[in-house]
């Protein structure tokens, strides 16, 4: 179902903070996280559950760098071993709770769901956060509740912001005529391709004159677990018919998407959009925001009306038609990943 050895995104660092009461529960990949900072700030990542009764720790409370469970006031520390048990002076061996690598990197915090030993930085997706001074980047999130393969599926096939976001991000159906080349990579997929001669988007179509027409400059990285990188460039319309767009750049944007799953049925969406200081102007940033925020709703309301029509009746006959390309690639590399873990289980006699 998931990809274990691979880096979840667990949110934004804004929403762990130092204070007392900063817990933070995670459900990442069928399982049970809560996450503090010590005071150090670094970040603790922990499942779940004490190891006493499950009693969920996020309920507990930070002391020092460790956590206590407020059901019978077990305390463990940063590496999940159990330190202190009220009305005993013994602690037994197996008092532990598991603990999870974390990293964070450009504003996001980043859990390591498999084998510790395994857990390697350099996968962790190349993104752009808040945090960088050269880009003026909005936040955001949305809980979707649909399989995390529909939303692979949404993104790695744009053809659908002429449809699902006429209203916001489309307002064109070039986005149908898109054409776009999939470079396959070792955890994901690399996609370019040019939307020419198109209206400006509907949530800003009033800001330009009637018949204005701009090239669209598209190149997005995707990586699993669900990891969407976009980089969004607005041109003057070029000569070029094929390749990149050989207009004036107009309007630069960047835009990083974590699609976290929470169970088989359920995905935490955590995305940024913004403009490049050197091209953005007051208020345009905040005009894109918003319109992100729409775009990802009518986004939820398609996805989770497929899962439970998909639900429904699982065996019904479907269609492949162009757009499914870029969905099909994605999905081979996860199910290529997944039959790799799959085979280095080692199974336990009982």
């Amino acid at each position: 179902m998931f990809v274990k050895n691979a880096w979840y995104c667990a949110g934004w660092d804004k929403d762990l903070s130092l204070g007392r009461d900063g817990l933070l529960a995670r459900r990442i990949a069928g399982e049970s996280l809560v996450l503090y900072r010590r005071p150090d700030a670094a970040v603790v990542a922990m499942e779940d559950r004490c190891c006493h009764r499950h009693a969920p720790l996020s309920l507990g409370r930070k002391e020092g760098d460790s956590i206590r469970c407020m059901y019978h006031g077990m305390k463990f520390g940063p590496d999940g071993r159990c330190t202190e048990i009220p009305g005993m002076s013994r602690i037994p061996e197996k008092a532990c709770v598991r603990t999870y690598p974390v990293v964070e990197r450009d504003n996001w915090i980043w859990v390591w769901m498999g084998e510790p030993a395994k857990a390697d930085p350099a996968l962790i997706c190349e993104a752009i956060g808040p945090g960088d001074p050269a880009w003026n980047l909005r936040l955001g999130y949305v809980r979707v509740d649909t399989n995390y393969r529909q939303e692979i599926a949404n993104l790695a096939d744009l053809s659908h912001v002429a449809w699902v976001h006429s209203q916001t991000l489309g307002g064109s159906e070039a986005w149908s005529n898109i054409k776009p080349r999939h470079e396959l990579t070792e955890r994901g997929i690399d996609t370019r391709y040019c939307v020419r001669r198109t209206p400006p988007p509907s949530f800003a179509r009033h800001l330009f004159p009637d018949g204005a027409l701009f090239d669209i400059q598209v190149h997005v990285r995707m990586s699993v677990p669900c990891n969407f990188i976009l980089h969004f460039s607005v041109h003057e319309v070029g000569s070029a018919t094929e390749g990149p767009t050989n207009g004036r750049l107009v309007l630069d944007t960047f835009s990083s998407q974590a699609v976290t799953p929470r169970d088989a049925h359920s995905c935490d969406y955590y995305y940024s959009w913004g403009c490049s200081r050197a091209t953005d102007m007051p208020g345009l940033t905040d005009l894109m925001h918003e319109a992100n925020n729409d775009a990802f709703l009518e986004d939820k309301a398609m996805l989770e009306g497929q899962y439970q029509r998909m639900r429904e009746r699982p065996d019904a006959p479907r269609v492949d038609i162009v757009h499914d390309a870029g969905p099909g690639k994605l999905l081979w590399v996860l199910d290529r990943l997944l039959e790799a873990e799959a085979r280095t289980i080692e199974i336990v006699p009982a």
